[in-house]
């Protein structure tokens, strides 16, 4: 019988997603991902990026106490490359989960990006490097490691809920995670509103028109009066 030990525990051996279906979402806008995801499943607006680096990879999930960051030095030794480190930490900004040290053993390691619904310090230097970091504030408190944690464990980041082997997106917009099962048709869903975006630009700059029938429509819809004052109506 599997000893159960609930909110301390590691989890190894998940299949990872296909790299050419991650490959898909490159360069492809996180707005217009969200979009096409019903725009409710960006992560909470107050994590941002750290650094201009985009982010591309696959969750390589980690859940920490507020202001501990034991499974987080584990996880770094477990990740493979690619992976994106998702760390829950609740939320909380009064302690630092990681800094520059960690970042660069990650990123010499080939971990694709580090982001943490938490805090990090040294912002100096990781604001500057060429590593996807994204944080919700920064603090120079540094943590504890007393654990526990999970590894692999599905988790919440962000207000959003967050599998082991999700397609993690961000740019300077935030971040989207997206199930690998539902990634070949969002892809091609999203490429075809990018198309049609580059198409309506296009248009205004040698037209100078932003053709938009349903506003009218939707106007009309709602019973909108129009008063034209220079006619004198009413």
């Amino acid at each position: 019988m599997l000893k159960a030990n609930i909110g301390c525990r590691i989890v190894i051996g998940y299949e990872r997603t296909d790299k050419a279906l991650v490959e898909k979402f490159r360069d492809l806008p996180v707005a217009n991902i969200g979009d096409c995801m019903n725009r409710v499943t960006a992560v909470h607006q107050d994590i941002r990026p750290m650094n201009n680096t985009p982010l591309l990879g696959t969750a390589f999930t980690v859940k920490v106490p507020q202001g501990d960051n034991l499974m987080f030095h584990k996880a770094m030794d477990l990740a493979q490359p690619g992976d994106i480190i998702v760390i829950d930490a609740g939320g909380m900004k009064n302690r630092a989960i990681l800094g520059e040290l960690m970042i660069n053993y990650c990123k010499i390691r080939g971990v694709a990006g580090v982001v943490v619904d938490g805090s990090i310090r040294d912002y100096d230097s990781i604001s500057q490097m060429d590593f996807p970091v994204y944080a919700r504030g920064v603090n120079p408190n540094g943590p504890y490691k007393n654990g526990p944690g999970e590894i692999g464990t599905v988790i919440s980041f962000g207000g959003q809920i967050v599998s082991p082997g999700d397609i993690v997106v961000g740019d300077a917009d935030g971040i989207v995670f997206i199930r690998p099962k539902e990634a070949e048709a969002l892809a091609e869903k999203v490429k075809a509103v990018s198309e049609k975006e580059k198409d309506i630009m296009e248009t205004m700059k040698t037209d100078g028109t932003y053709n938009r029938p349903w506003v009218d429509e939707k106007l009309q819809e709602i019973d909108c009066q129009y008063v034209n004052l220079t006619n004198g109506e009413v």
